[in-house]
């Protein structure tokens, strides 16, 4: 066995993580030896005042940063001994990514940014687009297939973005505070919606929010406080 693979059933684990900011003689410690495991089709919410380093974790699973120390394994490949483009090409493949602001792109249709991450991996062109329009109509967009973003309301842009995320059907959705910039009552079908689809496709989500409401539907609660990561039971949340 690759003595850099890890062959259990987790969907993402890191070990010891610690992350620091070093700025001239100054180094100020966001986080130090965590220790985290996703199981597939897992749900997990990670809670914790804001400056806690929430989105520097969720960043540096989704190999979007890297650690001070420690390891991060997705999908059972250690990210720290992959080149960039392998683990761009491991990201694109095993993680799907939701932020609190949509990103999508201006000038492309909600279709074709969808459809985006599979032609990045170099999907034809019609069944990307047939995976693209499948999605969009789950997530109640076939009406606004080939809207821009600024012809969407906020809620239907979120929905775009959470179906370009489950698009590639990711074995884990990283999620930072995405509905943050939306009212609760869309908040809370968006996030129906991504519970909904973890149960249809089996795809784990790592969330990243300030909303205990959310947090106590998911199967694990997580709070990330004074640099170190503590499992809540449901009465903690």
């Amino acid at each position: 066995m690759n003595e850099h693979k890890t062959s259990d059933e987790a969907v993402i684990r890191c070990c010891g993580l610690s992350k620091t900011y070093a700025e001239g003689s100054l180094h100020t410690p966001v986080f130090d030896g965590l220790e985290l495991t996703v199981g597939k089709g897992q749900t997990v919410a990670i809670v914790g005042a804001s400056g806690a380093g929430k989105s520097t974790l969720l960043h540096i699973l989704g190999g979007l940063d890297t650690p001070t120390r420690g390891e991060v394994f997705v999908a059972g490949e250690a990210m720290s001994h992959l080149s960039n483009a392998a683990r761009g090409r491991l990201r694109n493949h095993a993680l799907g990514f939701i932020y609190q602001f949509h990103h999508l792109l201006p000038e492309f249709t909600a279709l074709e940014n969808v459809m985006m991450p599979l032609l990045i991996r170099r999907t034809p062109v019609l069944e990307a687009q047939r995976a693209a329009s499948q999605l969009l109509a789950r997530v109640g967009l076939s009406a606004r297939l080939e809207h821009k973003p600024g012809e969407l309301s906020g809620g239907e842009r979120q929905r775009c973005a959470v179906a370009r995320a489950l698009v590639t059907r990711p074995a884990c959705v990283l999620g930072d505070e995405p509905t943050g910039n939306l009212d609760e009552n869309t908040a809370a079908q968006v996030y129906a919606l991504m519970l909904e689809l973890n149960r249809e496709i089996g795809t784990s989500f790592v969330l990243v929010t300030h909303d205990r409401k959310l947090a106590r539907t998911m199967d694990r609660t997580l709070e990330l406080a004074g640099g170190r990561l503590q499992e809540l039971n449901p009465g903690e949340v």
